[in-house]
């Protein structure tokens, strides 16, 4: 399953834990503005804006995780099973493939409002990448500066929400998780005030207590819970390092660990890697599971008016600093 974020100090920032069992061997990929997008409902676009994010590029093609473009817009697609449903093609919308959504998105739009007028017009169908690669079920997260919306492709119809608190996980539907955040309100920062009775002195025997109740197990409605709690009350300086380290604490607050999730077969869900990008300065920051450095990669240091893609493999190795 999977846990995306969203953290403003200076700069505002985006990113995503990724948590399967397996990888495609994804790769942080850049998409100049003159590489050609041939979507499934004939539409190319030969120039748009600039994007960078993890992607398992096949037959040259980038099939986003998350992404970002050089507008600041960005989005992330999570795992959404037994609720996604893609339907048939509708002759009055644009009807846009799964996997392409990220890129029909982020090559068009430099904001969030630019980004729902679009959502309008569009049907998300049932059309895969091909017979080996079937649709994903998911979601989606779309953020900027001012914002965050989640989109939800389920029977009854595209679902556009207002998301307050710029997290997503997976199941159940963003209403639901919303909702349950009413159960969690008397959780706090603070020492605990005794108001289960004025009959009895009770001890706060140890820190922490106020968040007595928050959820720490690796459900998505509990890490719904413990990303939106961590996130509301995380602090941090303005600069640049301070920011993505808090980002990256956040998200390791509802990492999963090898061993904690068995998938049967010798498999188990883990965080294969996460993500801060800088929306502001169109960097992508990510760590893997084996590998807990921060690894950076700006967008802005390659050549974005070309036309073909730009790829850099995980450095998924360890690396340690020895001090002596």
């Amino acid at each position: 399953m999977c846990t995306a974020i969203t953290y403003s100090t200076k700069n505002h920032y985006f990113g995503r834990n990724l948590d399967l069992e397996y990888s495609y061997q994804e790769t942080v990929t850049i998409t100049p503005r003159n590489y050609p997008f041939n979507f499934r409902n004939g539409k190319q676009l030969k120039n748009h804006y600039a994007l960078i994010g993890m992607a398992y590029v096949f037959n040259d093609y980038p099939l986003y995780y998350d992404a970002i473009n050089e507008k600041g817009l960005g989005m992330a697609g999570l795992n959404f099973p037994s609720n996604a449903f893609y339907g048939p093609l509708q002759n009055d919308k644009d009807n846009i493939a799964p996997f392409e959504f990220i890129p029909w998105v982020l090559s068009q739009c430099s904001n969030l409002k630019e980004a729902q007028e679009l959502l309008s017009r569009i049907n998300i169908a049932n059309i895969n990448f091909s017979d080996d690669l079937v649709a994903s079920p998911l979601h989606w997260i779309i953020s900027d500066k001012e914002g965050s919306i989640t989109v939800e492709a389920i029977k009854d119809g595209l679902k556009i929400y207002n998301n307050p608190v710029g997290i997503l996980t997976n199941n159940p539907t963003f209403d639901i998780h919303l909702f349950n955040l009413n159960n969690y309100m008397n959780l706090s920062t603070k020492p605990p005030i005794n108001n289960f009775s004025n009959k009895l002195n009770f001890d706060i025997y140890s820190r922490g207590m106020g968040a007595l109740g928050l959820p720490g197990d690796l459900s998505s409605l509990s890490r719904f819970i413990k990303a939106t709690f961590t996130k509301m009350n995380s602090i941090s300086l303005d600069t640049e390092s301070s920011s993505i380290s808090q980002f990256f604490h956040i998200l390791s607050s509802v990492e999963q660990q090898r061993g904690c999730v068995d998938m049967g077969d010798d498999k188990y869900e883990i965080t294969i890697y996460s993500s801060c990008c800088n929306l502001d300065k169109g960097i992508y920051y990510y760590k893997t599971y084996d590998n807990s450095q921060i690894i950076g990669i700006n967008m802005y240091n390659e050549n974005l008016d070309g036309k073909f893609l730009i790829n850099y493999d995980l450095i998924k190795n360890q690396q340690i600093l020895m001090q002596n």
